[in-house]
């Protein structure tokens, strides 16, 4: 009998628990097949999709990515993230290879940081073992990847507060360190572009990611050629894959250049982002506050944005109220299919704060 023929016979007789077993010592005790302690290895190393978020971060550090972005947004109870980067990129031949055990790119070296050794070739393992889906959507080297990473939360949880910035703090050596918040999405990525100040991390919906891509792909192509029109297909092996995005004519060429990088646009938002109406976003780290000073060196510094009868409220507290609304809005604006048309009005009158959302539909 063969060994194929032989190992599905035993198989069948003993059940799965015959290949999770190497070895059986007696009295319950039993040596695992590697394959097996991987597997359970994989499912404690990712114990929240916020780890699967920083897993990612590393993955894309690791390829050597300037520039990261990361679309996520959340329908019930299912997390859907996207990270796009510039970084080194994966043949087409190992695109679902890369999530198989021990394999890895970093043969000479791991990469030790804040969160421990990275590059065994465990992180996309871990992620696919703990995600309802994880595929690579676009890869070419030297050209970037684009990954897709859908996440059920009944099974694989998250914080509850998704909206909430932390503030950003320095400490007496001059470091700056997040303090304060939850260990959320949000924080996560600033910790990560806080530890790697020369990469540019971009956070936020689809359509948002969608208008960044845009406009830096243009400023990108620009540099190849002052007009788009002009570029030939030998110039298109020096563009990132998020920087196609740019060679779009229309709506409907945009929605197909996201949804190859495992964007999903519809063509009434994809139009939205040509004409601008969505705003492309800052890099994650300028838009954490930094911890107010004392009530002392705040009253020294007064510059109020007052009505005279009543509250005051400093301009740089306005600015900061301003930048949490916006914040707390993105979970409403994702149910709802709504866009902030600007950024919210914050009024002081007597002893009120009157604040205004100007809102637009995203919906078909």
């Amino acid at each position: 009998m063969s060994d194929d023929r032989l190992l599905s016979f035993v198989n069948a007789v003993s059940g799965d628990d015959f290949l999770k077993v190497e070895e059986s010592f007696g009295g319950g005790f039993v040596r695992l097949r590697v394959a097996e302690a991987e597997r359970r290895q994989a499912r404690h190393d990712i114990r929240f999709t916020e780890d699967i978020v920083l897993e990612m971060l590393r993955n894309s550090r690791d390829a050597g990515a300037r520039v990261i972005f990361v679309a996520t947004t959340r329908h019930d109870n299912m997390r859907s993230l996207v990270f796009v980067d510039d970084g080194e990129g994966i043949p087409e031949d190992m695109h679902d290879k890369v999530f198989e055990a021990r394999v890895t790119s970093k043969l000479e070296s791991v990469h030790m940081d804040s969160w421990g050794i990275h590059g065994r070739g465990m992180a996309l393992y871990s992620i696919r073992e703990n995600a309802r889906t994880a595929r690579v959507a676009a890869s070419e080297p030297g050209k970037g990847s684009a990954f897709v990473v859908e996440v059920d939360l009944d099974t694989l949880s998250e914080r509850s507060d998704q909206s909430t910035y932390p503030l950003l703090v320095t400490d007496e050596e001059g470091r700056r360190r997040i303090a304060n918040g939850p260990h959320n999405i949000i924080r996560t990525v600033l910790e990560f572009a806080l530890e790697h100040p020369d990469l540019d991390v971009y956070l936020g919906s689809p359509s948002e990611v969608c208008a960044t891509m845009l406009q830096l792909g243009r400023d990108h192509l620009a540099q190849l050629h002052p007009s788009f029109s002009q570029l030939v297909s030998e110039d298109l092996d020096e563009v990132p894959l998020y920087a196609r995005t740019a060679l779009a004519g229309d709506a409907a060429e945009l929605a197909e250049q996201a949804s190859r990088l495992g964007i999903e646009l519809s063509e009434r938002t994809a139009r939205r982002v040509l004409d601008k109406t969505v705003h492309a976003l800052s890099p994650a780290l300028s838009k954490v506050t930094p911890a107010s000073p004392s009530l002392s060196d705040a009253k020294i510094k007064a510059d109020p944005y007052k009505d005279n009868r009543g509250l005051k409220l400093s301009r740089e507290d306005v600015k900061a109220f301003q930048s949490a609304l916006e914040q707390a809005f993105m979970p409403l604006g994702e149910r709802y299919y709504l866009s902030l048309a600007g950024r919210p009005s914050v009024r002081v009158q007597g002893s009120a704060i009157h604040v205004r959302f100007d809102i637009e539909h995203d919906d078909d």
